[in-house]
Order: structure tokens, then sequence, then C-alpha cells
């Protein structure tokens, strides 16, 4: 008896720990032997063949993806070469960029002078006594606004029978459009990119301070005027010598129109300048670029906002 309950406890701890071992080897993916079928099988894929280890499209056998770095983004960049020019596409304070910039101004302050020069609409009169009748003048030519026949306008006939103001008013403002055009046919060949100076960087900061000046000279010259043509305006009509029931002139919307092409001609000149002194510092001995300073600063921002995302 008690032979055989010692055979009987040493089968049962053998039994035992062949399924410890068993189910430990399940865990693990290793194979196993089964304490009642023997070794076990491996699995078979639908045709009655052995299952085969997944593979990478190349054809190789297919890797684990690395684990995840704790503490740390991921890199959706792929390369630092992308992430490179992912910050350099950030960077906008370059002069490249500064001198297109004031170009555009300089255009639109041009086209706006160029518009206000042919508008007849530098004064209004309203009538009280005839309301239907609406009056506009310009430099070039006055119109009569009425419900019955529209707009009808008429020029001047004679260039010595204007006033003063509007005779200035004429060479002045043809004097802007003149010096604007100019500007922008000096300052495009001395841009970035431009093949017309290649190699020549001086006859291009020459150049841009040209177009720079002469953009100043188009927005004062038609400030000046469209300011002389209000001022007169004014005066005109707080003047106490004219009857109450006088009509009288007032400023009209191409005034308005012109302060605003004189101020963007104005600053398209300045920005030009601006152009010129950015590039003279990148040019500087022992200098560094404002782009890659820019860069630099981007980087300093994103270290930061990593330190602080990890604490």
């Amino acid at each position: 008896m008690k032979t055989e309950r010692l055979l009987w406890s040493r089968s049962g701890i053998i039994s035992h720990l062949s399924g410890a071992f068993h189910y430990e080897a399940e865990e693990v993916g290793r194979p196993t032997c089964s304490p009642t079928s023997g070794p076990a099988r491996r699995p078979r894929s639908p045709t009655g063949g052995p299952a085969r280890r997944p593979r990478s499209p190349t054809g190789g056998p297919a890797r684990r993806p690395p684990p995840p770095q704790v503490g740390r983004p991921a890199d959706r960049s792929g390369s630092p070469a992308a992430e490179r020019a992912r910050r350099q596409t950030m960077v906008f304070l370059t002069p490249s960029v500064m001198q297109r910039t004031a170009l555009f101004v300089t255009f639109g302050g041009l086209v706006t002078s160029l518009t206000t020069t042919f508008l007849p609409l530098w004064k209004t009169m309203n009538s009280d006594l005839n309301e239907v009748e609406n009056w506009f003048s310009g430099l070039w030519h006055a119109c009569l606004y009425t419900e019955e026949v529209g707009v009808q306008c008429k020029a001047f006939e004679s260039i010595m029978g204007l006033p003063a103001d509007l005779q200035v008013s004429r060479v002045l403002m043809l004097l802007s459009v003149g010096t604007g055009a100019s500007a922008l046919l000096v300052a495009v060949p001395g841009l970035e990119g431009v093949g017309v100076c290649a190699g020549r960087p001086g006859l291009r900061r020459r150049l841009l301070l040209l177009g720079g000046v002469l953009a100043w000279v188009s927005g004062l010259s038609t400030l000046a005027p469209v300011s002389l043509v209000a001022y007169t305006t004014v005066v005109e009509f707080w003047d106490q010598g004219y009857p109450d029931v006088m009509p009288r002139w007032e400023c009209g919307e191409a005034m308005f129109s012109g302060w605003f092409g004189g101020l963007a001609l104005v600053v398209g000149g300045t920005l030009f300048f601006v152009a010129v002194c950015m590039a003279d510092y990148d040019q500087r001995p022992g200098g560094e670029p404002s782009g890659r300073r820019t860069e630099r600063r981007t980087e300093r921002r994103t270290e930061l906002y990593l330190k602080t995302e990890v604490l």
C-alpha cells in the first residue's frame, strides 16, 4: 500500500509539473509537449501545409516595429533633412520676402494713384434747391448726374482757365504715376531670384535703393496734390463771403483713394530700404543670415516646448 501511494503521488507530481510547463510554454510561444497526446504540432494553413511566417513586401521576414520612446513625441518627418526643410518653410523675414512685399505694395499704390488721377470724384456738390442734380469734378473733366439722363461728363476747355490748385495737381499726379512706374522697372532687376543682375550684389543693392527713392517721390507727389485740393475745398466751404443758399463743393471719394495710394507708395519705398538693410546685415563679416537666425529661434522654442511637455 505504501509503495502504491508513493508511486501515485510521484505520477501526480510529474503530471502537474508537465502541465505547468505546457502552460508557461504556451504563453511564451514555444512548442511544448502535451502530457496526454505527446509533442504539440505546428498550426497548418487552410491548404493543408504548414503555416508560414508573415513576410514583408520586400520578401524578407517581417520585423517587429520598434517600441515607442517614452517622454518624446513621435517623429513624423522621417529624417532630419525633412525636419529641417519643414522648419525652413516657417522662415518669412528674409531679404527676398521683404523685397517681394515691397514690390507688391508699391504696385498697389501705383494702380491706386493712376486710378485717382482720372477719377471725376475729387469734388462733389449737391444743391438743396435742386436735389435731383449732383455735380462731380475731377482734374480733367466735370460730370453732372440726373435721374432722367444719367451721367454727363465734359472736359475742361482750357488749362489756363482752371484754378491754380487743379493745375498743380495735374502736374504732380502725372509725376507720381511716372516715378511710380519707374520705381517698379528699376526694382524688378534688383530682386533676388531674377537673373538680370546675377553675381553682381552691388548693382542689385543700388537698384533697390533707387527703386525705394523713386517710390518715395511717387508717394509724396500723390499726397501733395490731394492734400492741396482738400485744403482749398475746406477753405471755400467755410468761406463766409458766399451766400448760405449757394451750393458749395465738398471732398469726394477720389481724395481718400489718393491718400491711400500715396501712403502705399511711401510704405513700399520704406520696405525696399528695409530689404537692403537686411541683406547688408546678412553679408557682414561673421554675420549670420536672417533665415538661419529665425530657424535657430524656432529650434529653441521647440526644445522648450518638448521640455515643458515632458515635465
